[in-house]
């Protein structure tokens, strides 16, 4: 099927993924090197919720949040990466219409649930911080599964209405998609109709999840800094730091790629939204388990007793 021929009657019943590249060697190349990519995000997300699964020392309310940002980044990963590899070996690098609706929906869906999710981990390194004692309390079980539990709510619920909207949109042609999976972005560009309502909502709803997270770690992370600095030894600073580092480094990444893909006006979006995508859908999901890991002396810990156990 051709390109002129993905729409019939002026309605559109398929889009064409234009991806990166036409040239067949750099496609098998980008092939090879998403593969991997996608290979070691799943083990290592999945590493980490079963080390947290199986360690009873990483019982706590920091590595239950934890398992569900893996198992988030496990999820709006495989939205994106098996489509992906599919189209970059295939002639045809297409998706139905019904199919990307789907594809947005549950891409946008863990993407928001991210967000929060991170906001919900900031509040957590607050309450652990801020009051130790009170902790466990606090941050008992029914709690953490009611802020988690909010979090998937608050993005599920956003993405249903960023999806509803953008697919009642009238679609006359073309549908050629300038991406590798179906964003809002390009694909409310593609509408034949007023846009300027989406456009709006994408902002505002961007801008209120973004900034409810957001002022949550700031407001988390002005009291943990104030605590920080009441500490008298340096090895107690140095200690309460290194329990925040690295959720500080996956926000900075994760809120610096957002604002640069959503908060700009539809005019502005060109190729360097390509490559930001994949760092959102596929370079951060990979990050987030190295990171927390790396950083982290309890899942290390967990880690080497899994491996003293086969190694035995």
């Amino acid at each position: 099927m051709s390109m002129e021929k993905s729409w019939i009657n002026g309605t559109v019943n398929e889009f064409i993924f234009l991806g990166f590249t036409n040239d067949p060697m750099l496609q098998t190349l980008l092939f090879i090197i998403l593969l991997l990519v996608y290979i070691i995000t799943l083990l290592g997300n999945i590493g980490i919720i079963v080390l947290i699964y199986i360690d009873s020392r990483l019982h706590t309310p920091m590595y239950f949040f934890l398992s569900h940002l893996s198992f988030i980044d496990i999820c709006y990963s495989s939205v994106i990466a098996p489509k992906a590899l599919e189209n970059l070996l295939a002639e045809h690098k297409s998706i139905s219409f019904l199919g990307c609706a789907v594809q947005m929906y549950f891409y946008a869906a863990y993407a928001n649930v991210e967000c929060l999710m991170l906001g919900v981990m900031a509040y957590d390194r607050y309450m652990a911080i801020c009051s130790p004692l009170l902790y466990a309390i606090n941050m008992n079980r029914r709690v953490c599964i009611q802020l988690v539990a909010g979090a998937y709510m608050g993005g599920f619920i956003n993405s249903l209405i960023h999806t509803s909207m953008a697919f009642r949109l009238t679609f006359c042609g073309p549908n050629m998609i300038s991406h590798f999976y179906c964003d809002v972005p390009p694909v409310i560009k593609l509408s034949c109709s007023d846009t300027s309502a989406n456009e709006l909502l994408l902002f505002i709803i961007v801008t209120l999840n973004c900034s409810v997270s957001f002022v949550t770690i700031i407001i988390s992370y002005s009291y943990i800094l104030s605590t920080i600095m009441r500490i008298r030894s340096a090895a107690g600073k140095l200690k309460a730091l290194n329990t925040c580092a690295s959720h500080l480094t996956a926000v900075l990444i994760f809120f610096g790629t957002i604002l640069f893909m959503y908060l700009r006006p539809k005019s502005s979006y060109s190729n360097h939204d390509k490559l930001a995508g994949v760092c959102y859908a596929v370079v951060i999901p990979l990050l987030n388990p190295m990171i927390y890991s790396l950083r982290n002396k309890d899942v290390k810990g967990a880690f080497n007793k899994v491996i003293c156990v086969f190694i035995r």
